[in-house]
């Protein structure tokens, strides 16, 4: 597996009621094994999640289908990284 940065910055679309749904959904991945890490920004500006994938069309997947992307409210980007 891969490791993807997945970040989530909040844009003017924010809804704070889609912030448990997003929360559940990094749940999710926790419990499958996907989710090496995450956290919020310090700044409530959003935050990331350390992905693990196949490849980059599966992160995109996984990371598009993030509530805090499908509702609009937070701009997703999905980088490979190389960690170390």
């Amino acid at each position: 597996m891969i490791r993807y940065l997945v970040t989530a910055l909040r844009t003017a679309a924010f809804q704070p009621a889609m912030v448990a749904d997003h929360l559940a959904f990094i749940d999710a991945l926790r419990r499958d094994g996907r989710l090496e890490m995450s956290g919020a920004f310090t700044d409530a500006s959003g935050g990331a999640y350390l992905l693990k994938a196949a490849n980059l069309d599966e992160a995109r997947a996984v990371a598009f289908s993030d509530p805090a992307h499908t509702s609009g409210g937070w701009a997703v980007c999905i980088y490979e990284w190389d960690a170390g």
